[in-house]
């Protein structure tokens, strides 16, 4: 289970990964590489498809990342999310974030216990754009029904 802890502990690395970022300008993984960005993280994109996001150098694994990162966002489909995991264990990386917004998301069963079993922070399933401070309404909107819901972290 996610807790607020895990996610601020995320959330207060200022140098991640996001694996998965789209090479479509107007995807939702890349507003949301552009608002870790805008908010002064480090943020370095990694798709094994792409050279180059938004001007920086795309990396095709997290373990290709120099200087390596210890937080990773993944916004891959489930399938995708186990290898990308394991990747991350090779790398050293201690913080797993696998997003959902709507639909499936990148959340893998498997994924989320091979990370447990290796000592891998991990968030399953949410949406950093609910827990940054001072996001847009919608996201606000959301988290707000989630409490009422009592399915928001704590």
């Amino acid at each position: 289970m996610t807790t607020m802890a895990c996610i601020q502990e995320f959330l207060g690395q200022r140098r991640l990964a996001l694996v998965g970022v789209s090479h479509a300008p107007n995807d939702f993984s890349r507003a949301l590489f552009r608002e870790f960005q805008r908010r002064g993280y480090d943020v370095v994109p990694v798709n094994p498809a792409a050279r180059e996001i938004e001007g920086q150098t795309c990396y095709a694994t997290v373990a290709d990342v120099q200087p390596p990162v210890a937080a990773v966002l993944v916004m891959t489909p489930p399938a995708a999310t186990e290898a990308v995991v394991r990747d991350c264990a090779a790398a050293g990386v201690q913080r797993v974030w696998m997003f959902r917004g709507g639909g499936k998301g990148a959340v893998s069963r498997e994924a989320v216990g091979f990370c447990e079993s290796k000592g891998i922070a991990v968030v399953a399933g949410e949406c950093p754009f609910m827990f940054l401070p001072a996001t847009g309404w919608i996201h606000r909107v959301h988290g707000w029904l989630r409490r009422l819901g009592r399915s928001y972290p704590r």
